[in-house]
């Protein structure tokens, strides 16, 4: 953990005061042995009894000497370490939020905390900063073995953090001592109830049948989407929720009422006439949250300003003890949010709720859901970012990263944030050279340049990192086939460096795995081009290329083994993406006679999910669940694509596939329509077939395929339309939003 103080006294104190460093003013442990104690209050605290036993523990795994713990009042000498609130103390006389001191005066050392785990995190910084001991991600925490601790008689370090509620979701966040060491809390730890909450208090399974008037109305009708903050009887279930759930988990700090993730906010009456005086969709919840809290005026609420509450209501302030958590979802990261282009609703909300006097946390997003391993450099960004935070009020982050899956550069990223999540002016690349050093060891330079070629590439390539993007080459881009050619280099280099280091070079081994992922992904782009995973096959056509069966089962062990549990969020474990790839390789190739035929569409695709552009009809690939890799992406207009077989070709058959995720607001088209001509003037019709929107909610991710037969007559040219719907279906309605339509390949037969 680094503070303003601590990470220039971190490095000074390995130099000249750590385990048995010559010349200390004062004397701990001198060969092995102590006339020290370790000194708590007569009635000490949780956090005072466990940072005593930090303080014993590390001084013994030092040097060997294992120091009494007594309670103040039961010893009268000089030779002491006090821990927690005792009535003989030094230092300043207040310590802000959960921070702490650590200090000498006279032949005592003072190790103290504010409030929490404060004095806990003093006992830690104790042990680093002064006894070199270590605490890394996915690691037991060391100490280098002396017979002498000295300590400098004018130490005073005071350290207070940036932010009361700090949060980096990685698997480190797993391990307890880790979170403590670093200044590190979960929200698992902290509120009685977390996130998404409208259908934790109110479950539509127990009451919408019964009571569709406690839920949102939506075009019309009531629908288990949100809940109506208007009514009463929602108002009185919610306060007997939190009565129970409070006496349940007293110890709990945070209760949330949020909305749940998705749209459909109440468009009843009287939650219209609250949002319209408001000028905004928080103007229901935030009178709603108020009113919740004043039956609670000891607890603390959180709400989201998400989705269609992102924006401050214009009259109504947040309560007192109502804290508003803002999500920075829709930006871009290769840019500091201060001036990133989509992050300007982020700062204009931001700047609302500052005005407002909100107590405001931000939900903020470090990784990329859609493929964990995708490399994803926004780390230069990270200090910036916070600063920005800090400077406009921000008491809290939730750095959402690749939670208890393994993803990019996990490792790091944790160690990283939390020295910034503490002080945000801490400096980052002292930080990032002190992980690279104890972390790979002798690997640490060729790792630190693998990070400057990332983060460089980003930028000189103009790239967007999108946390919804994925690891597809389209164009000039950091992971272009040349660039993960660099990066592999640096990283060979890496795992020379930690020949001998077990541990170095498995270390080097998973940061390996985003490149040698996106590899895989990319292949399955390329398809039978030039780093496809299609090779041409004896006799025509394409065949699997030998060496990728070995490849991906290689990769899914590896990812395993790294503690890879889902390669997206809700996604595909190790597993099951082995056995994806083993299906994509058994099917057999079908060329047909529009393999690498032209293509030309009367609207246009979306670039950013068609990477192969129109093409992507015609070359040969088809795709799976993952609307991100082989499949023509057309947003609200209808696909009409022209394919010219390149003279007059016998027709028996057309088919294609297209795709339905709900999810990310993908539909089957209303109608398709296949039409072939002679002469691309002419035009006839040999079928049309139904698609349509699910009347029903229902978020299945489902391919369905579509066959035309010709009747063996003859054309050149081939025109498929897909209409799209209009309108999303209502159980979807998403505000400013419409269905895209996907396709996948067009197989003439």
């Amino acid at each position: 953990m680094y503070s303003m103080s601590s990470l220039f006294l971190s490095v000074m104190m390995m130099l000249s005061a750590g385990c048995g460093a010559p010349g200390g003013d004062i004397p701990l442990v001198t060969g092995g042995r102590s006339a020290y104690v370790i000194v708590t209050p007569a009635s000490p605290s949780g956090a005072e009894r466990k940072a005593a036993g930090i303080v014993q523990e590390y001084i013994l795994r030092a040097s060997g000497a294992k120091l009494p713990i007594l309670q103040e009042g039961g010893y009268s000498g000089k030779q002491a370490i006090y821990v927690g609130n005792t009535r003989q103390s030094s230092g300043p006389e207040k310590i802000k939020d959960d921070g702490y001191y650590t200090g000498v005066s006279g032949q005592a050392l003072y190790i103290r905390g504010g409030s929490g785990k404060g004095v806990v995190y003093g006992a830690y910084h104790f042990a680093e900063a002064y006894m070199r001991c270590r605490k890394l991600p996915g690691a037991p925490a060391v100490a280098p073995v002396s017979k002498d601790i000295s300590l400098p008689g004018n130490m005073q370090d005071l350290s207070e953090p940036d932010f009361i509620y700090r949060e980096s979701y990685y698997p480190a966040s797993a391990d307890a001592e880790y979170l403590e060491w670093h200044g590190l809390q979960r929200f698992e730890d902290l509120w009685g109830l977390w996130g998404h909450s409208y259908f934790k208090i109110l479950p539509p399974a127990t009451y919408f049948a019964a009571h569709p008037e406690y839920y949102s109305m939506v075009n019309g009708r009531r629908q288990p989407l949100q809940l109506c903050l208007s009514n009463e009887a929602v108002y009185r279930l919610t306060v007997a929720y939190f009565k129970k759930a409070m006496a349940d988990n007293p110890d709990a700090i945070y209760w949330s009422i949020s909305p749940e993730d998705g749209p459909g906010g109440c468009t009843c009456d009287q939650c219209k006439k609250a949002d319209t005086e408001e000028g905004s969709q928080s103007g229901s919840l935030i009178r709603f949250v108020n009113r919740v809290a004043a039956a609670f005026p000891q607890a603390r609420f959180t709400t989201l300003a998400y989705g269609y509450t992102s924006k401050a209501p214009a009259k109504t302030k947040p309560a007192g003890n109502v804290y508003i958590l803002l999500s920075t979802i829709d930006a871009y990261r290769q840019t500091p949010l201060a001036e990133a282009p989509s992050a300007a609703d982020f700062r204009r909300n931001l700047a609302a709720w500052e005005k407002l006097g909100s107590h405001l946390f931000i939900w903020d997003y470090t990784t990329q859901f859609t493929n964990y391993l995708c490399p994803f450099p926004d780390y230069n960004h990270l200090a910036a970012n916070l600063q920005y935070f800090a400077a406009h009020g921000v008491r809290g982050v939730f750095s959402q990263g690749s939670g208890d899956t393994y993803g990019d550069m996990a490792e790091y990223n944790s160690y990283l944030q939390a020295a910034l999540l503490w002080n945000t002016r801490a400096d980052a690349g002292a930080v990032t050279a002190d992980f690279m050093k104890h972390y790979y060891r002798a690997a640490a330079a060729p790792m630190q340049q693998y990070l400057q070629a990332l983060t460089a590439a980003v930028k000189t390539t103009g790239a967007v990192l999108d946390i919804y993007g994925s690891p597809i080459y389209s164009g000039k881009d950091y992971l272009s086939p040349a660039n993960l050619d660099q990066y592999s280099t640096l990283l060979d280099r890496a795992e020379a460096a930690a020949e001998g280091d077990t541990a170095a070079l498995r270390r080097v081994y998973r940061a390996r795995l985003p490149l040698e992922y996106t590899v895989l992904q990319q292949s399955r782009m390329y398809g039978t081009e030039k780093f496809g995973y299609l090779v041409p096959a004896n006799g025509g056509g394409y065949t699997v290329n030998p060496k990728w069966p070995a490849r991906v089962q290689r990769f899914a062990e590896q990812a395993k083994a790294a503690g890879v549990k889902e390669l997206s969020e809700g996604g595909l474990s190790p597993e099951a993406y082995l056995a994806q790839w083993q299906a994509l390789m058994r099917r057999p190739w079908v060329g047909g006679l529009a393999f690498k035929a032209p293509v030309t569409l009367v609207n246009a695709y979306t670039p950013e999910y068609s990477p192969m552009k129109e093409k992507t009809l015609t070359d040969g690939l088809t795709g799976d669940l993952d609307f991100s890799y082989n499949w023509l992406f057309t947003y609200g207009k209808d696909m009409i694509a022209t394919i010219d077989l390149g003279g007059s070709k016998t027709v028996r058959s057309v088919q294609l596939n297209f795709l339905q995720d709900a999810r990310h607001n993908i539909f089957l088209p209303q109608q398709i329509t296949i039409e072939i001509s002679a002469n691309g003037l002419d035009y006839t019709k040999i079928g049309t077939q139904t698609g349509g929107l699910p009347a029903e909610e229902d978020y299945t991710a489902a391919i369905r395929n579509f066959k035309f037969q010709a009747g063996g007559k003859a054309a050149r040219y081939v025109r498929v339309t897909a209409v799209c719907a209009p309108k999303m279906p209502d159980w979807r309605a998403i505000p400013n939003k419409l269905p895209a339509v996907c396709c996948d390949e067009v197989v003439v037969l």
